[in-house]
């Protein structure tokens, strides 16, 4: 049950446009119809993640996510229904009413509110340890590291004291409970008693963006291991969905954000003037802490670490960087090892001018390639050029390919007319093997005698560059484009007969009916969405109950009474799954079943009725093979043969 009106949902829900939503979120780039970018919910080098403004919903025919403008922040953000049109509302300026919550909303915001307590009494209780005498060696470490107590005091940093149950009976003396104390993730709470996660360790308050203090990362004092430690995650604490410092670096007027690796050299660039830096917490930095700071700024500076681990986690960030549709450029602190060694010995000032001149991030992973290589020799220059023309295939558009490869042809004396060739014989090798690996052989040797010899009736040859993706240029160009790129995904053969993957072709009947909604089921309920004037012709054999239990059969029961009263709504049935908190990928996967590009009205009619046949027919023989007796089997056999004269015949 939706917690608001359906007209205020319906109201919320128009006014953000999705593709507006989903591009503040990730870079997409228009394909035909729809538009396409990296999926958000999982890896991949190829989009396979597709968004349809016409029905403003979104699916990844890779890992299978799909829903509408409220499914993609409950999944992206971690909302609930609630929560993601709460903040949709506030985004198009939609006034909500005020509402009652739901039993289980009233526990899930009392048990947040409770650990967010727990989290800021804890703080309080460091920080104030710290200036006590039983801080002394916490404070003498950072007054070492030359922190000044108005940079203790803004960034809150505390002390957790060598007793390690002192927290606890804190904590237990203003009320809380066991359970709420283990699942803050500050303690481990067994028969022997309960111990301080964080004991004897200098205390960095981690927050997310509102400034609630949501977990805690430590420094141990001596040689105890391990070094840092950081909160585990819990309700309210997600290392992948949240950077330190970033509810004060989201405020910045500078162009950039600078990335950090360690706490300590966010805090002594802070101090230092530069408020714009963030650091992941405790973790490699990911492509989904690049898509958070997309939504603060336009560019990214890399400060890593100087040395080797440094080094490889900034040439392992750049192309998530870039990938997110940001800049990325790599600053150097040689002969430092990191920003807060920089500052201390050559000033802020000094840092200004290392950030002027940071290194473009893609050039900066030539230079490193360059560098592991004796280009003198002539394998290992070959080498050399093979690899550069290889990453310049990232760039998937024209311009800025060619923008790079005249760069990079300039910089290491390569020819730009040799690299530009060879770059373009990568990516038609990198299609001819998919095209072939894939068992789409007619494809592959069309396209190889295009390659090779051009077209025969006209001599044309394609032009492959800033092609993006691994399919030949003259198909992409095509106007059937949308069905290559989203080939396993339940397209159809012939314009209109449903076709099953390869691997759900090889199942036995019974487990392809388990790997998920039959294909053919989901193209009636979303034929019927799309064009209801078809539903006169089938309603009369058609009931929800013919349907697969569960999702699909719930999305039945809604489009066919939206559809006796004339008002059929998807984007309403999808709805109601997110609000019910769980179905909503499926729900929404059954409307994304449509017809390839250019089908018109009797593909669909044609579509249409082969599916509702093969739907009855299967329910035909699931009461054949449940009939008790001979003359129960023959009525039923009888009543399908009489079904399909009818449905066969030309007046049907």
């Amino acid at each position: 049950m939706p917690y608001y009106p359906e007209e205020v949902i319906q109201e919320v829900r128009e006014r953000n446009n999705i593709v507006d939503v989903i591009g503040s979120y990730i870079h997409l780039e228009k394909k035909g119809s729809n538009y396409f970018g990296l999926c958000p919910f999982h890896n991949e080098k190829s989009p396979s993640f597709s968004v349809s403004e016409s029905r403003q919903s979104y699916h990844c025919f890779g890992c299978g996510k799909g829903g509408n403008v409220f499914t993609f922040l409950m999944e992206y953000e971690n909302y609930t229904f609630p929560e993601a049109v709460q903040a949709l509302a506030e985004r198009a300026g939609v006034q909500l009413p005020e509402r009652e919550m739901s039993s289980e909303e009233k526990a899930h915001q009392k048990k947040r509110e409770v650990l967010l307590q727990i989290q800021k009494d804890t703080a309080i209780f460091y920080y104030h340890t710290l200036l006590s005498p039983a801080g002394r060696n916490g404070l003498a470490y950072l007054r070492k590291r030359a922190l000044t107590d108005e940079t203790i005091k803004s960034f809150g940093l505390g002390y957790s004291p060598a007793r390690a149950d002192q927290l606890y009976r804190y904590l237990r003396g203003r009320g809380y409970n066991d359970r709420d104390l283990s699942d803050s993730g500050l303690f481990r709470i067994d028969e022997r008693g309960a111990f301080d996660r964080f004991w004897n360790r200098v205390m960095f308050p981690i927050m997310d963006i509102n400034n609630h203090v949501i977990g805690f990362g430590g420094r141990v004092m001596g040689d105890g291991e391990p070094k840092y430690l950081n909160s585990p995650e819990t309700d309210i604490f997600d290392k992948s969905r949240n950077l330190f410092a970033l509810n004060v670096a989201k405020r910045t007027r500078k162009p950039y954000m600078l990335v950090c690796e360690g706490y300590m050299d966010v805090i002594t660039l802070h101090q230092a003037g530069f408020t714009n830096a963030v650091a992941s917490l405790g973790t490699a930095f990911t492509d989904q802490h690049a898509q958070i700071l997309k939504r603060y700024t336009k560019e990214l500076i890399l400060t890593f670490d100087s040395d080797g681990a440094g080094i490889k986690a900034a040439l392992r960030a750049a192309p998530m960087v870039r990938a997110a549709g940001l800049n990325a450029r790599v600053l150097t602190m040689k002969p430092y090892k990191d920003p807060d060694e920089f500052i201390k010995n050559m000033g802020a000032e000094a840092y200004q001018e290392r950030i002027d001149q940071a290194q473009n991030s893609f050039l900066f992973e030539i230079a490193q390639a360059r560098s592991q290589k004796d280009t003198a020799d002539p394998a290992q220059r070959t080498e050399f050029i093979n690899l550069c023309a290889e990453k310049l295939l990232s760039f998937r558009d024209p311009l800025e390919r060619d923008s790079y490869v005249r760069a990079v042809s300039q910089d290491y004396a390569i020819d730009y007319r040799l690299l530009t060739e060879k770059v373009e014989s990568m990516e038609a090798e990198t299609a001819a093997r998919e095209l072939s690996g894939t068992g789409r052989r007619g494809e592959y040797r069309e396209y190889r005698d295009y390659r090779g010899g051009g077209n025969p009736s006209t001599g044309d040859r394609p032009d492959y560059r800033g092609a993006g993706n691994s399919f030949p240029a003259y198909r992409r160009a095509d106007s059937r484009r949308e069905e290559y790129q989203n080939r396993d995904a339940g397209r159809y053969d012939g314009g209109y007969r449903p076709r099953e993957s390869a691997a759900a072709q090889k199942m036995p009947e019974p487990r392809r009916a388990a790997a998920g909604i039959p294909e053919y089921q989901k193209v009636i309920l979303a034929t019927l969405a799309e064009q209801p004037s078809l539903w006169e012709e089938v309603r009369q054999v058609l009931a929800p109950e013919d349907f697969a239990e569960g999702v699909c059969r719930s999305a039945a029961e809604q489009l066919f009474s939206q559809l006796s009263e004339g008002k059929p709504d998807a984007a309403k049935i999808v709805d109601s799954f997110a609000a019910e908190g769980e179905g909503y990928s499926e729900a929404a996967s059954i409307f994304d079943s449509v017809l390839k590009d250019g089908a018109d009205d009797v593909d669909r009619r044609k579509a249409l009725r082969e599916c509702v046949l093969r739907l009855k027919k299967d329910g035909y023989e699931k009461r054949q093979q449940n009939a008790k007796d001979f003359a129960e089997l023959n009525s039923i056999i009888n009543e399908e043969k009489e079904f399909e004269r009818k449905w066969n015949s030309p007046d049907a």
